[in-house]
């Protein structure tokens, strides 16, 4: 599943180059993804200039100025298996939006004329239909009811070992749980936790109410440097994720411990193991974790 850094990824190109642009054609697959893709979405955002691309989470989220009418924004949720393409489009060009794709469900052409450019196509394409599209009014988004419980965004100003100290002390499940729980810290799936456990030497199976202030402090640190590191390689690609251009996300190259069971530890040449854990991967260095 794309987590915080494959949609940072996402937001950034989105963000380099339809920031502007004005949406002039929508198509749509009509297939109910995780919910159905609002009624009428093409008449309400044809004519549209993107104002804004921001992340909440897993979100994408577009900022949508519309001429005489109320500011909208477009939440976007890649699921399990969902990518986003971005292709410019040539002078030339002035074909409708439609999917190219098996599994595109959204399309989007866009001009802008004051970049002496055309425009572009954004294509949301998930083959397992997890993924989803809403619309609310600018400015609501906060209490729509996708976003309205999560926890603290891991990069700003609230991640720190204070916080993540006072956040597990009353959790009953596993640390690895507790990172998981998106009321908590938002936007951390089972790649970065794996990880960023991996980097602060603590074992995914230690109960979270057991993290004292010194573990707490090298796991705030350990999320913040794993995701930072994994946004500038473009996130990590292993079956689905692709950045927008087409490029794969590097990170995959400096796994530490996700999907490396049996294989040695780099930093202490045990092995890496896996557990089960509420259903879920787990891969961890019983050495270097406690």
């Amino acid at each position: 599943m794309p987590e915080l850094p494959e949609v940072e990824t996402v937001c950034q190109a989105l963000r380099d180059t339809t920031t502007g642009e004005k949406i002039v054609s929508v198509w749509n697959s009509g297939k109910t993804m995780r919910w159905p893709i609002p009624e009428n979405l093409g008449e309400q955002i044809s004519g549209a200039v993107i104002t804004g691309i921001r992340r909440r989470g897993k979100y994408v989220l577009m900022d949508l100025e519309v001429t005489e009418r109320p500011s909208l924004t477009m939440l976007i949720h890649l699921g399990m298996s969902g990518s986003v393409r971005i292709t410019a489009l040539n002078r030339e060009e002035d074909k409708r939006a439609e999917g190219e794709k098996p599994h595109d469900h959204l399309v989007l052409m866009t001009r802008d004329g004051t970049k002496g450019k055309s425009g572009h196509h954004v294509v949301l394409n998930d083959p397992r239909r997890f993924g989803g599209i809403a619309l609310c009014r600018k400015g609501d988004e906060i209490h729509h009811p996708l976003l309205k419980t999560m926890g603290i965004e891991p990069l700003g100003n609230a991640m720190n070992g204070p916080f993540v100290h006072e956040a597990m002390a009353a959790k009953k499940t596993s640390i690895k749980a507790a990172l998981l729980d998106q009321r908590i810290i938002a936007g951390i799936g089972n790649i970065y936790a794996s990880e960023a456990l991996f980097r602060a030497g603590i074992s995914p199976r230690r109960q979270a109410r057991n993290i004292g202030p010194e573990r707490a402090g090298r796991l705030a640190h350990a999320i913040v440097d794993v995701l930072k590191d994994a946004i500038a390689d473009g996130g990590t690609s292993l079956r689905d994720h692709v950045q927008p251009g087409g490029e794969i996300g590097y990170f995959v190259q400096r796994l530490d411990v996700y999907g490396r069971d049996g294989e040695t530890c780099r930093r202490c040449g045990g092995q890496v193991r896996m557990i089960r854990q509420a259903g879920r991967a787990s891969f961890y260095c019983p050495s270097c974790q406690r």
